[in-house]
């Protein structure tokens, strides 16, 4: 493989507004209940009282995740009409409509949830990189329309020079698939 292209999130500035979220649902043409990027919200904490006041330790951040175009995806493995595959040249996955039957093996198998059944084609569908955009020299629609420029898409090999390679944090599986992520943390995320 040429390069493999992956994302970086900086969860430590995303400030929940799903906007990247929302630019994927709009550009994929996506159905209620249908993701390809999800963003899901993290709190916790605690308090307690000091003297006549209130001593707060409380937080909130937000993970933005969409498929992570794994080393070794386990949706390629498991598709049993290899509708799902990687290309070699950019290390993106990718499904061939023609060939899906909407078993679902792909979305059971994925430890993201990245795949999502499209109930009125009977298809399966993914994040695709926005690999139409790729190609006219565009950022992903997740990336352009991030308002504090919290996502980048890149070879994933200088992603890593850049933002560190963390790659998994408290509450998401973990990495044998190898994805093609990078995280930069919320100063409160247990790694």
């Amino acid at each position: 493989m040429a390069k493999q292209l992956g994302f970086c999130i900086e969860q430590n500035m995303c400030m929940g507004c799903k906007a990247c979220q929302v630019a994927c649902k709009d550009k994929h043409d996506l159905k209620v209940g249908q993701l390809f990027m999800k963003v899901t919200e993290t709190e916790g904490g605690s308090y307690s009282e000091s003297g006549n006041g209130i001593e707060h330790r409380v937080y909130s951040y937000w993970t933005s995740l969409s498929c992570n175009h794994c080393e070794n995806p386990v949706c390629v493995e498991t598709c049993p009409t290899e509708a799902m595959y990687k290309r070699k040249d950019d290390g993106i996955v990718l499904i061939n409509e023609e060939f899906c039957i909407g078993c679902e093996a792909c979305a059971k198998a994925c430890p993201y949830d990245a795949p999502v059944l499209n109930t009125e084609k009977k298809k399966m569908g993914k994040c695709d990189l926005c690999v139409d955009q790729i190609i006219q020299g565009k950022d992903p629609v997740c990336v352009g329309s991030c308002p504090v420029r919290a996502i980048h898409y890149g070879e994933i090999d200088k992603l890593r020079e850049e933002f560190g390679t963390l790659d998994k944090i408290d509450g998401m599986p973990e990495p044998s698939t190898k994805p093609a992520l990078v995280i930069v943390p919320h100063k409160d995320v247990n790694k």
